[in-house]
């Protein structure tokens, strides 16, 4: 019974299929990924740490990056309903842990987009392109533009907002080839920052630093599948446009991060200002044209971390709808898709809502005890995704184990074996990850190698783990009292079997 009932869908989820449209090509599946995939703010983050942080986004590339894209690659070919990963966890494990993963998915990012990506895309064009004061209401103006115009093109009909996505994703990579390209002939003409090879030996301490971030860049494949009741072919489509996705993610990745410590000194790689100031300074072999091509690739920047925080708006608010539709998350309000844009335009609303409040939180808490405590929260609020995978990897894994009745239009090497394999190492690299956002400085304590919470949190130990293990359990609670809320559905459709 629970089986059946599983893997059924309410009636108000089903109803909502004949407002989907069919929207997504391959090429757009892949220009999906490309824009979600490729984080350029967490770029100079990982280059920060010279040529030890490159040995791991090489070295974790190869051993998580690409066979997380080969799992997912499979998995969403195989089981290709509108929602992705929730459906995936509740053809496992039931409503109630695929409820929890996908807020898990989700609630990170709104929080994300309100919390981190609008200050980035604001210092980036006040900094390269026109110079706006800090807190005046240019300021304000600027990023609730960003987080509105993000919402909206996720509100948007999908036929229209891919193009958006798609044109974002050509953006991130016109700006990373040019940083790579440019740093060529920079080096030629000017010579480049020696090489660190000693720093390319690996250390533990170096892994426990850098995981967190990488782990975090390195995921999201599964998000295209979504949509995938708006592709138009997504059991043929899906695994081709992943594997592309992956080649072009692992090269944007490692190419302009090497690019970075060639030319920009280690103590002087501070996020924003590690990658447009790699730019800005690679551009001055351009001559009396290099201002005007550093605000051009500013903008470029600027549209590629607006079509980032869209193409996630797209996937999680879609799995967050499917998951209230199917009775996981409160009454199946949030749960409808717009008859005119065939999208989740309460979901899209709400995630709004939360970058906005998020906003002014930011913006309003900036001295004292409680910006520390807020950017504890934030840090830990915007890392739920990575947590969520700790649901989501078992899943998978048991959905290939147990359901061999379903065709797999791509399977990874070593059929079942393979898969659970490579799965078993993904949820490893994955718990590690979880465990330095929701227990920070845990595993270096384990290892005895030395972290300093007042000097990076400005809080004691004690402080930064209660608030954001409190973090992770109010996400939870949140998820299970959504489930709770929708038990009037999930109540038809057991009476109705």
């Amino acid at each position: 019974m629970a089986k059946n009932i599983n893997t059924q869908s309410t009636a108000l989820a089903k109803s909502q299929e004949k407002r989907f449209i069919k929207s997504l090509a391959r090429i757009d599946i892949t220009l999906f990924i490309v824009a979600a995939i490729i984080s350029l703010d967490t770029i100079a983050t990982i280059a920060k740490g010279g040529s030890q942080s490159l040995f791991w986004a090489v070295f974790v590339a190869l051993t998580f990056l690409i066979p997380i894209s080969m799992i997912m690659a499979e998995t969403g070919s195989a089981f290709a309903e509108e929602g992705g990963l929730y459906q995936w966890v509740k053809y496992a494990y039931g409503r109630l842990p695929a409820g929890i993963a996908s807020v898990l998915y989700w609630i990170t990012n709104p929080l994300w987009l309100g919390g981190s990506l609008c200050f980035i895309a604001f210092d980036a064009f006040s900094g390269y392109v026109i110079e706006i004061k800090g807190g005046s209401i240019g300021e304000w103006i600027f990023k609730l533009a960003f987080i509105w115009t993000a919402i909206y093109l996720a509100i948007i009909n999908l036929k229209l907002g891919k193009k958006f996505i798609g044109a974002g994703a050509i953006a991130k990579v016109i700006v990373i080839s040019s940083l790579v390209i440019t740093t060529a002939i920079y080096g030629i003409k000017n010579g480049f920052q020696p090489f660190d090879f000693d720093g390319l030996t690996p250390t533990l301490g170096g892994f426990i630093a850098i995981a967190p971030v990488i782990l975090f860049s390195y995921v999201g494949f599964e998000a295209p599948n979504a949509a995938s009741g708006e592709m138009f072919d997504a059991k043929k489509d899906t695994a081709p446009a992943i594997r592309r996705g992956s080649f072009i993610a692992t090269l944007a990745y490692i190419l302009p991060v090497l690019a970075i410590i060639l030319i920009v000194p280690n103590d002087q790689v501070e996020g924003l200002t590690g990658f447009l100031g790699a730019i800005k300074e690679v551009y001055t072999v351009y001559g009396g044209a290099a201002d005007f091509l550093v605000g051009l690739t500013a903008l470029l920047f600027i549209f590629g971390l607006l079509s980032l925080g869209s193409a996630w708006m797209m996937a999680t608010d879609r799995i967050q709808a499917i998951a209230a539709a199917d009775g996981a998350f409160f009454s199946g309000w949030f749960g409808e898709f717009s008859a005119k844009f065939g999208t989740p335009v309460r979901v899209n609303l709400l995630s709004g809502a939360m970058s906005s409040t998020f906003l002014i939180a930011a913006m309003t808490l900036v001295n004292g005890d409680a910006a520390s405590i807020f950017t504890v929260v934030l840090v830990c609020a915007i890392s739920t995704l990575l947590v969520s995978y700790i649901i989501i990897i078992p899943s998978v894994m048991k959905l290939n184990r147990t359901r061999r009745d379903v065709v797999r239009p791509y399977e990874v090497p070593g059929g079942v074996r393979g898969f659970q394999v490579i799965g078993s190492i993904l949820f490893f690299y994955i718990c590690i990850g979880s465990i330095g956002v929701v227990f920070p400085g845990t595993l270096e304590s384990v290892f005895g190698i030395e972290y300093n919470f007042q000097e990076i949190w400005g809080m004691a130990r004690a402080d930064v783990q209660l608030f954001t293990a409190g973090t992770m359990l109010v996400v939870i609670l949140i998820s299970i009292a959504g489930y709770v809320g929708g038990k009037k559905l999930r109540e038809e459709l057991a009476n109705s079997k």
